[in-house]
């Protein structure tokens, strides 16, 4: 049956596929030839248009697909490896940690597919949720503690805790760049728990704070140890952190003068980073260890994962998992203009909800609401920005846009800053409560790694966008002064006249730019014959994004 393919009768092997098997295993052979071997006797057994990815729409409205999904057909997509041609210029190098799974001729079923996309949301994405939450349960106790007597205790102003904010942010901006070059060395797998644990030290330190210095130094301490829907559900994990964290203030404040300590001097994030060295295991065909001598996937999941990724994106076989970055790639990342757009919107986009954000607590204390009350009441816009960012990643699977569905952030935020700045002086402190919250309760949307191109060039981007980012916080940091308090209204008129300049310049620029890019590579490779295709494939030193077969997602 065509559905099966090659590898769900592995008996039934035909003598191709050894071939193919033996090209994979000795690299001294010919690629080119064996990718024409594997084009010829494999190519018909492809998914012709019968896949259709996951989509919550079609669950929520109960859409059915036209001709209903038969599950032991194959799921193999089609990719650059089942192009005689293009294949010997996309194959793995010899040096990638799953290159003994990597397999041209390989097939599966969407049974078998789903499945195994099943147990890894539970092995890997649940637990790097959970670490992520807790890594933000410590990063954002601040503003818990600003609930309580906080600032008073430790003789600070609000101009000190803006202080304290930029240099948290500036640390972890110098920091961040380094950090990735170290995780790409030695492995996110070791370095993720690393810094996790790290964090979680320096963090518990805060219980010691006596003043300005201390507090000043904690920060820099802490700044320096730092697929659309899966994306979304890691994202809104940090949003269930938050609420969490919302429900322990509310009991660890009530602890207040005892053992002659304020109560927001109060590590669970510790255990977490202990626990990730054991939950993160180094690649898919790495899992097996003393801990877990049978590890987590059998040889034909290992297979199906490896070629699945590959297949999905070629460039992750340009490195393996302990390669680190030469001098030459990462200025080669760096001088990369195509992302300098991106780069400014990542510098612009989340400053207009920033400070209201940070300022949260604050602002709630300062319109009359007391300790508890304000740590309860943080809790609304968190819970609502998991709903928002649900709908915006429903939004975003079914229209395939990226640069206007990301502008819905500041058109969304736009009309409460609006009306935050047109309040009274004195206003009413649940009108002000409902528009805060909606104002916090923004959707989000990314995609600078989309656009990096090879797994190189993308680790050095995302920390470049990430600095950028630290950056904006920075620029927020400023907005909320201590001599424009208690209402911060002139605050609020910039955070207006930065967000009107997202929506009305920046976002419509960038996806202008990218369509232009993409107009300017397609003229010039659609007007190559395959032979020069391949010439140019062969020789050129171009990598990721400077391809001209690569085009930009806007």
């Amino acid at each position: 049956m065509a559905g099966l393919g090659v590898s769900a009768a592995p008996d039934s092997t035909s003598a191709t596929e050894d071939a193919a098997s033996r090209s994979v295993s000795s690299f001294s052979v010919d690629k080119k030839v064996a990718s024409v071997e594997l084009h010829d006797a494999l190519v018909e057994d492809l998914a012709e248009g019968q896949d259709q990815p996951f989509k919550w729409t079609n669950v929520l409205f109960r859409r059915r697909q036209s001709q209903p999904l038969d599950l032991d057909t194959t799921a193999t997509k089609r990719s650059m490896f089942d192009d005689p041609h293009l294949a010997p210029h996309y194959w793995p190098k010899k040096e990638y940690e799953n290159i003994h799974r990597f397999d041209p001729s390989a097939r599966w079923t969407y049974r078998e597919e789903q499945a195994i996309v099943r147990k890894i949301d539970w092995k890997i994405m649940l637990w790097a949720a959970i670490s992520f939450s807790a890594l933000n349960l410590d990063r954002g106790n601040l503003s818990q503690a600003n609930t309580s007597s906080f600032l008073p205790d430790l003789g600070l102003t609000t101009d000190d805790f803006n202080l304290g904010n930029t240099i948290f942010r500036l640390t972890f901006l110098c920091a961040e760049l380094p950090s990735q070059l170290v995780s790409k060395r030695m492995g996110p797998d070791r370095w993720i728990p690393i810094q996790i644990c790290l964090w979680s030290l320096v963090t518990l330190s805060q219980f010691w704070l006596t003043g300005r210095t201390t507090f000043l130094l904690c920060r820099a301490l802490l700044g320096y140890t730092e697929l659309p829907v899966r994306l979304a559900l890691f994202w809104m994990s940090s949003n269930i952190c938050s609420i969490v964290a919302s429900f322990i203030a509310y009991g660890t404040l009530r602890l207040d003068g005892y053992g002659h300590k304020a109560g927001w001097r109060g590590v669970l994030t510790l255990a977490i980073g202990l626990a990730t060295f054991f939950r993160m295991p180094p690649s898919p065909t790495q899992t097996k260890a003393w801990f877990r001598p049978k590890g987590w996937f059998t040889d034909r999941e290992e297979t199906i994962i490896v070629n699945r990724v590959l297949r999905d994106d070629p460039s992750k076989g340009d490195m393996h998992n302990r390669e680190g970055l030469t001098i030459r790639r990462l200025w080669t990342a760096v001088c990369d203009y195509d992302l300098w757009p991106l780069y400014i919107l990542g510098l612009m986009f989340g400053i207009p909800g920033s400070p209201p954000g940070t300022y949260l607590t604050l602002l709630l204390r300062n319109i009359g609401f007391n300790t508890f009350q304000t740590n309860l009441l943080a809790i609304p816009s968190t819970a609502l920005g998991i709903v928002t960012m649900f709908i915006i990643t429903l939004i975003s699977e079914s229209v395939d846009e990226r640069s206007m569905v990301a502008m819905v952030e500041d058109l969304w935020t736009l009309p409460f800053l609006v009306a935050l700045y047109c309040l009274p002086e004195s206003p009413n402190s649940w009108i002000f409560f409902g528009i805060v919250t909606g104002l916090l309760s923004f959707p989000c949307v990314g995609w600078c790694s989309r656009n990096s191109g090879a797994v190189a060039s993308r680790t050095v981007n995302a920390s470049l966008y990430n600095m950028f980012v630290q950056a904006s916080s920075i620029v927020s940091a400023q907005i909320y002064v201590q001599s424009d308090a208690p209402r911060y209204k002139r605050g609020n008129r910039t955070l207006i006249i930065i967000c009107s300049i997202n929506i009305l310049v920046l976002y419509p620029g960038t996806k202008a730019y990218y369509i232009w890019r993409n107009r300017q590579r397609a003229k010039i490779w659609d007007a190559m014959t395959p032979e020069e295709q391949t010439h140019y494939l062969s020789t050129t030193k171009d990598m990721g994004n400077r391809r001209l077969d690569f085009r930009f997602a806007h």
